[in-house]
């Protein structure tokens, strides 16, 4: 996914950098992540029957592409390894849990 997405990038910031000059900053990104949550909001309600929408059908998978492409490029902006990150992340959720799970166990 990040080789496509950084691709995707790159055609971003030559049109951005075509049309004003530059391409969009990390602040502008995640500002852009920001709506593209918002989006996915107003999808998710769509589907729960809350809120009306032209084409639920595909349109909570591009919702969702979306927020990974920003996520993504946001991520290489600042030089993270994403998916590095991720997997520590993960790694200390689950270590807290599992210790919150045995504790409640442990007091039952």
């Amino acid at each position: 996914m990040q080789p496509k997405a950084r691709a995707v990038a790159e055609l971003y910031a030559a049109r951005d950098t075509e049309r004003f000059g530059r391409p969009w900053t990390p602040e502008e990104l995640a500002l852009g992540l920001v709506g593209d949550i918002g989006d996915l909001a107003k999808l998710v309600r769509g589907k729960a029957g809350v809120r009306p929408h032209p084409d639920l059908g595909a349109a909570p998978e591009h919702g969702l592409a979306d927020c990974l492409w920003s996520l993504i490029a946001l991520a290489d902006a600042y030089a993270i390894d994403l998916e590095a990150a991720f997997e520590q992340t993960m790694d200390e959720l689950s270590h807290r849990l599992e210790q919150g799970s045995a504790g409640d166990r442990a007091e039952r």
